[in-house]
């Protein structure tokens, strides 16, 4: 069995979604950006040098199924530093774009080291949880696993790069599933939901509310010993956060993070300043309608209306050029290849490559759900791609190396009989 080649035991089927996806994100950037009067190809343009992209993933993933699949493991803390050490490096040599500074400029390219620390993060994590020696019941392997977690977020944060920051705390539906309590997810869920409420509904009554369910919730569990002195001090904890909100919101977050909030929220924010970008994602996804407009017949795409659709917006031109079927579609493809990957994750004979399996779907499956829903009014605008299909060198090259490492690994369990 070990000479079996990669190719023999290679996932196919994970291989040709992965295949299908870039195809399609391919056909997509070449119809929002496609001149009206196409007279040649250019690969100057965005949907040339997306092909470009593309093809030289060709080889990425030659060397990323050619290297053995113990280096991954062996060296996880070494890929780990070194994307740490990329993360610093942005801060004496890094180009600021849109007031961050999170690309490293070559010319008319661009390198962005966040999107692969998600693989370093991943990586490690990984390894560090792998030991049989490590539970997540301990405090201090607790804080050692966040802390992997955590130091890319920091300086992610300093760029700053609020968008892809959030993405690495998609690692904590790892750490539960491992064997995290899961009060820090409720924790954190709750944190969410009250920030949300505590926005819309008067700090007073949204106090009243949580009184209410946390008398409800004691009557119906004090028959198992539960400590009354335990509720006050979650009560405390709830208020203090709902009665700071407010002070959050107005001081600490910048005046475009508010915006977008506002935008979610509001309905009467100006559709030509903060409210442009979403409203005209939304007419596009809408004007499709079941079958859409045809490929490369959208007026909105066309008309250039919605910004930066190549990018983070580039949902929106399946949805109007595809339509509804076209986005059901997209989305099944989606779908499947999370199951795929977390199909793969459980069937893994090492829990090394388990683990890792689940990092990459957490990933892939934030940044899906991010991407698709704040274009649907669903969730706050974020700037976040869709994987394998927005453009971008680094976003393509970043999760097709995060996907096909779990590949190689899944490749190898064969050797590991």
């Amino acid at each position: 069995m070990k000479n079996q080649s990669v190719a023999s035991n290679l996932d196919w089927t994970t291989v040709l979604i992965y295949g299908l996806l870039v195809f399609m994100g391919w056909l997509n950037i070449f119809s929002t950006s496609i001149p009206i009067e196409f007279t040649e190809f250019d690969f100057g343009d965005y949907y040339g040098k997306q092909l470009i992209f593309i093809l030289l993933t060709i080889p990425v993933i030659i060397v990323v199924l050619t290297i053995d699949a113990k280096i991954y493991e062996k060296f996880s803390f070494v890929f780990y530093i070194l994307g740490i050490v990329l993360l610093l490096g942005l801060f004496v040599f890094g180009k600021t774009v849109k007031g961050q500074t999170n690309w490293y400029g070559f010319g008319s390219f661009g390198f962005q080291p966040s999107e692969f620390v998600k693989t370093a993060t991943s990586l490690l994590l990984a390894k560090y949880l792998s030991d049989s020696q490590v539970f997540l019941k301990n405090t201090n392997h607790q804080l050692l696993a966040f802390a992997i977690i955590g130091l890319p977020v920091l300086l992610i944060l300093m760029q700053p790069d609020a968008g892809s920051a959030m993405i690495f705390f998609s690692l904590f539906l790892v750490l539960n599933r491992e064997g995290l309590p899961e009060w820090y997810l409720w924790t954190g869920f709750l944190a969410v939901v009250l920030f949300f409420a505590a926005l819309l509904i008067q700090p007073i009554y949204l106090i009243v509310v949580i009184v209410i369910i946390m008398i409800l919730h004691y009557l119906r569990a004090r028959r198992i010993n539960r400590i009354p002195l335990a509720y006050l001090i979650v009560f405390v904890a709830a208020t203090s956060f709902v009665l700071s909100v407010d002070f959050v919101f107005e001081n600490v977050l910048e005046p475009h993070q508010k915006d977008r909030i506002n935008v979610l929220f509001s309905d009467t924010v100006d559709l030509k300043n903060e409210g442009y970008n979403l409203n005209q994602s939304m007419i596009a996804i809408g004007s499709g309608g079941v079958i859409g407009k045809g490929f490369m017949e959208g007026t909105q795409t066309k008309g250039g209306f919605v910004p930066e659709q190549h990018t983070d917006y580039i949902f929106t031109t399946v949805g109007e050029e595809w339509g509804f079927i076209g986005c059901t579609v997209v989305i099944l493809l989606f779908v499947t290849l999370l199951f795929r990957i977390i199909y793969l994750a459980e069937r893994q004979k090492t829990k090394f490559s388990r683990v890792y399996g689940y990092c990459v779907a957490s990933i892939l499956f934030t940044h899906i759900f991010v991407n698709i829903t704040m274009l649907i009014k669903l969730f706050p605008t974020i700037g976040v791609p869709l994987p394998f299909f927005s453009y971008g060198g680094s976003s393509l090259w970043a999760f097709t190396i995060l996907l096909f490492v779990f590949l190689k690994l899944d490749a190898n369990k064969v050797n590991e009989w």
